[in-house]
């Protein structure tokens, strides 16, 4: 039997610490060797026995079983169950203590588990220098750009000479006015980490300013982009702050330099800046879109911001015309459910990639050609036994590391990848010497860049909308929550237990 023990001093409060290294599915947001992680069967993360099935760089796949864990001790211990190296017994643990003089953090991360003896040094070697001291530095560093956030955002408070508070970057400070129209309830995330982070609070909220309008929001989307900045991946949220890009309501106030809209105008909106969970916010009107009769609240707080990426995606980023042949992944996720019924109605054969049966139904329904479980056959040589060989035109990839790859190997000569979103992490580093064996063309398009002014973003709008009203695509009810209940719509996000879209609703 092999004792592995190191320890290292995280100049940072234990707490905050303590916050990242309890999530026992978070490890791919901080640790460089690993790519993709989820907990199996849905389990909460700090669930004794719940186990995570984790993906590394290099392809390797490991299971592994939280076997302890005391918030009061600050201590987690866990198993391995399956692993592509023989660390046969693997047992290990995690132990902070603050060190108060400074407040820092003393980290000690321990194991123990017995090699084939021809492979003992270079095992051992793995587990300390591989994952024990690259995790030691990962955390610093991940603290070390939080840290800079939050300086940024202090020095830039200094810079205010009067105590005015815009919402348009909601911040959570303490409430002393007794008046409730200046105050409204908001998720606010205190600091980055996982979804225990959403909670709900009473924010400041000041009289709109001359180019502002006041908005009670009636629905709220959630979306993957929400997930990023609540974990710090974006730093479009600099805590503490409120996130959320998309929502819809009713504008209660309008400030004396606005034209185009007044009290009681419905509208909604999916762009920055963050601040959508909250029950009220105050924003410029440049980016909202009136919305008419036939476009309920839940429609467009569910669908705007996807309706408007599956109209740039299908029809500006790659055009899709008849008989393209089309590779989309998560078809059963909101905006893969636009994506299928979308470019079937343009013509194309639509290929579509879910991770479970139950998924794979839904996608059916909405008219996928073919419809891939991954989990249960390689999608790559499944597109190419539908193609005869020939590879898919274009394929739709907002899935990241986990597929990139895979879509690589199924796409046509002179295919396109679409990569535009990263759920399973980063894609990586690629060779772009690679691409030119099928004359290949990757994009990664930004949504801002395709929505950040009026003149962008209406024919997109339109475009969806009138979609909408034509049957060409529909939206499904999106699943609801309270917006004291945040946190369970981004576990079940994060777990892929939803299909379609997720929304939050605020209180009367």
């Amino acid at each position: 039997m092999v004792k592995v023990c190191q320890s290292t001093i995280i100049d940072a409060p234990v707490d905050e610490v303590w916050a990242i290294l309890r999530d026992f599915n978070g490890h791919d947001r901080w640790h460089p060797a690993i790519a993709f992680s989820e907990i199996e069967g849905g389990d909460p993360v700090d669930a004794v026995g719940s186990v995570r099935h984790f993906r590394l760089n290099d392809g390797g796949e490991l299971r592994e079983q939280l076997l302890a864990l005391s918030d009061k001790d600050r201590r987690l211990s866990y198993c391995l169950l399956e692993a592509p190296l023989p660390l046969m017994g693997y047992v290990a643990s995690l132990r902070l203590k603050p060190v108060t003089d400074v407040d820092a953090t003393f980290w000690e991360w321990r194991s123990e588990f017995s090699p084939p003896a021809h492979r003992r040094d270079e095992l051992v070697k793995l587990v300390t220098e591989g994952i024990y001291r690259a995790g030691f530095t990962a955390v610093r560093n991940l603290l070390r750009r939080r840290n800079a956030g939050l300086l940024a955002r202090a020095e830039a408070s200094r810079a205010v000479a009067a105590p005015v508070l815009r919402a348009d970057v909601p911040q959570a400070l303490p409430v002393r006015s007794q008046n409730p129209s200046a105050t409204t309830r908001a998720i606010v995330v205190e600091r980055y980490g996982g979804p225990e982070e959403l909670r709900l609070r009473d924010i400041a909220l000041p009289p709109p300013a001359p180019d502002e309008v006041r908005i009670r929001h009636t629905v709220i989307g959630v979306n993957f982009i929400d997930v990023y900045c609540r974990s710090g991946f974006f730093d479009l949220l600099r805590p503490p702050g409120v996130p959320g890009m998309e929502a819809a309501g009713v504008i209660e106030a309008a400030g004396s330099a606005v034209s185009g809209f007044s009290a009681g105008d419905r509208v909604a909106y999916a762009c920055p800046p963050v601040g959508a969970y909250s029950e009220r916010r105050n924003m410029a009107p440049d980016l909202l879109v009136r919305l008419s009769d036939d476009i309920s609240d839940e429609i467009a707080a569910a669908g705007l911001l996807k309706g408007v990426s599956a109209s740039f995606l299908l029809h500006d980023v790659h055009a899709v015309k008849p008989g393209d042949i089309v590779l989309i992944h998560a078809a059963a996720g909101g905006i893969g459910q636009l994506l299928v019924q979308w470019a079937r109605h343009l013509g194309a054969t639509v290929i579509a990639t879910v991770s479970s049966d139950d998924k794979a139904r839904v996608v059916e329904r909405l008219g996928a050609h073919h419809v891939i479980v991954y989990s249960s056959e390689n999608f790559a040589d499944a597109v190419m036994r539908l193609t005869g060989g020939r590879g898919v035109d274009v394929a739709y990839d907002a899935v990241g590391n986990d597929t990139f790859a895979g879509s690589l190997a199924s796409l046509a000569v002179r295919g396109h990848l679409v990569s535009f979103g990263q759920a399973s992490g980063p894609v990586g580093d690629w060779d772009i010497g690679r691409f030119a064996s099928k004359s290949l063309t990757i994009s990664r398009p930004n949504y801002a860049h395709y929505t950040d002014t009026p003149e962008k973003l209406s024919p997109h709008v339109a475009r969806f909308f009138q979609a909408l009203r034509e049957g060409v695509i529909k939206a499904e009810a999106p699943t609801r929550y309270d917006l004291a209940n945040a946190a369970d719509a981004h576990r079940d996000l994060e777990a892929r237990r939803t299909t379609g879209a997720l929304v939050l609703v605020p209180g009367s």
